[in-house]
């Protein structure tokens, strides 16, 4: 009989990290074959700009959650629960009421963390005492070996597991038309919301530097809408004269979104964003054989090797961002020799095979203990 696992999980809307990682999880063929599983989605925010906000709506959506849990655990307590527990902010007490429940019924339970944030928020006497009660006796997985260290006052090393996040391989290099190394002007691509965290005004001001010096290129921006608008961010461009080299493009799905990865040259990710853990975009850069430029933050360097499939720069540093991105414009070669490294790199460790059978090991090994 294969094992019961209740998944409570976040599912789409929003697109983010977790939540996209929850509906791989869902749809997985290879976890419906190895266990009976039953889900509940544990977001309430319908888009990225509401997420973190407390609302009577997503107070009214977490009760139903709550009883709807309540129902499940009634039914059939699961041999194992999986959470994907979010450790900060409004949603981490969510979270306890949850883990109280859980506990309540004795269920053996496994988080699986897509966030950071315990070290900073544990200097909260508050905030350590509920730290303390929702890792005891606990297994959890991290994305990267970085990672640990955020929770290692409250899990011990012998409980925790890492599974990098992994992505569909939607193999696109033999629909390239073009090579890369022969257009005549370097494309630039940053794909994220309009997160100011997320190195936004980094690069404009470094795609600044690279216009002073007289160095051709483009660069677009495709996200959505976020703590920077669409008018802040033209009005960026407008301050530094770069409306003829960078340009806001919007939301880009499917067909718009591989069109977008094939016709560029250079991936561009220069977050500081404090909570950046293992950003699903990088794996996706990296597919459609793209270097990669981004800093050192959660387990970015587990997945960037500095030098081989792109750079890492400082957070913040303008200068250092700017000189990587001229290096590469002006070195063909190395963009096609490290883009073809992060495409084997993904081939090798972020597929979503990989990933499906890294978590279905540590699910069924956490069951047998």
């Amino acid at each position: 009989m294969r094992p019961n696992i209740l998944f409570l999980l976040h599912l789409p809307p929003p697109v983010h990290g977790s939540s996209m990682v929850g509906q791989y999880i869902y749809g997985s063929s290879k976890i419906a074959s190895l266990f009976s599983g039953r889900y509940i989605n544990l977001l309430a925010s319908k888009n990225v700009s509401s997420s973190g906000k407390v609302s009577l709506s997503k107070i009214s959506s977490f009760v139903g959650i709550w009883f709807k849990l309540l129902a499940e655990l009634l039914k059939q307590k699961p041999q194992l629960c999986y959470l994907a527990l979010t450790v900060t902010g409004a949603a981490f007490y969510r979270d306890v009421l949850i883990v109280a429940l859980l506990k309540l019924f004795g269920v053996k339970r496994v988080y699986h963390l897509h966030n950071k944030g315990v070290k900073r928020w544990s200097d909260n006497r508050v905030h350590r005492l509920f730290y303390h009660f929702v890792f005891k006796d606990v297994d959890v997985i991290l994305l990267s070996k970085h990672l640990y260290s955020d929770i290692q006052d409250f899990v011990h090393a012998s409980k925790f597991h890492i599974c990098p996040n992994g992505i569909p391989n939607e193999n696109p290099n033999s629909k390239i038309q073009i090579p890369r190394e022969e257009r005549s002007v370097v494309k630039i691509l940053f794909l994220s919301n309009l997160i100011e965290s997320k190195g936004v005004y980094a690069l404009i001001e470094a795609c600044s530097m690279l216009k002073s010096k007289g160095i051709s290129f483009q660069c677009d921006f495709i996200g959505g809408e976020g703590d920077i608008t669409a008018e802040r961010f033209q009005a960026m461009v407008d301050q530094y004269n770069l409306a003829d080299q960078v340009n806001f493009l919007g939301k880009k799905y499917d067909q718009e979104k591989f069109l977008a990865f094939v016709s560029a040259d250079i991936f561009a990710f220069p977050t500081h964003y404090p909570n950046e853990c293992f950003p699903l975009v990088i794996l996706e850069a990296m597919q459609y054989s793209l270097p990669v430029i981004s800093t050192f933050e959660g387990g970015i360097p587990d997945v960037i090797e500095d030098g081989i499939t792109g750079f890492l720069v400082p957070q913040k540093d303008v200068e250092a961002l700017a000189s990587k991105l001229e290096f590469l414009i002006n070195n063909p070669k190395v963009r096609h020799q490290m883009g073809a490294a992060g495409r084997q790199k993904f081939e090798n460790e972020f597929k979503l095979e990989v990933f499906e059978n890294r978590l279905t090991d540590i699910l069924q090994q956490i069951i047998d203990e």
